[in-house]
């Protein structure tokens, strides 16, 4: 039965050194597009849980960190805003 499994494989995510879960992330973030397209079911399941766990991980260990301004709605919406201005001005 496919997911029967629940692990998504590898080390646990708390258990990682921060060095080691950064890496993983940028693994996963880089392979991501590629196995949503291409990956079988199963490998896309995995995937997923897999990024969630170390993603989770993250933000327990740094719940307070930067967040740009640019990727805020507030920010997209000014994005949005000069756009229309500069495309159209008066």
């Amino acid at each position: 039965m496919l997911h029967s499994d629940t692990r998504a494989g590898g080390i646990p995510a708390a258990d990682l050194e921060t060095d080691v879960l950064l890496h993983e992330l940028e693994q996963l973030h880089r392979t991501r597009h590629e196995t949503f397209l291409y990956g079988s079911e199963e490998a896309l399941y995995r995937h997923t849980l897999r990024s969630g766990q170390l993603e989770a991980e993250y933000l327990r260990r740094f719940p307070y960190r930067h967040v740009a301004p640019g990727r805020t709605r507030t920010g997209a919406r000014a994005r949005e805003a000069a756009t229309r201005i500069a495309e159209h001005p008066a």
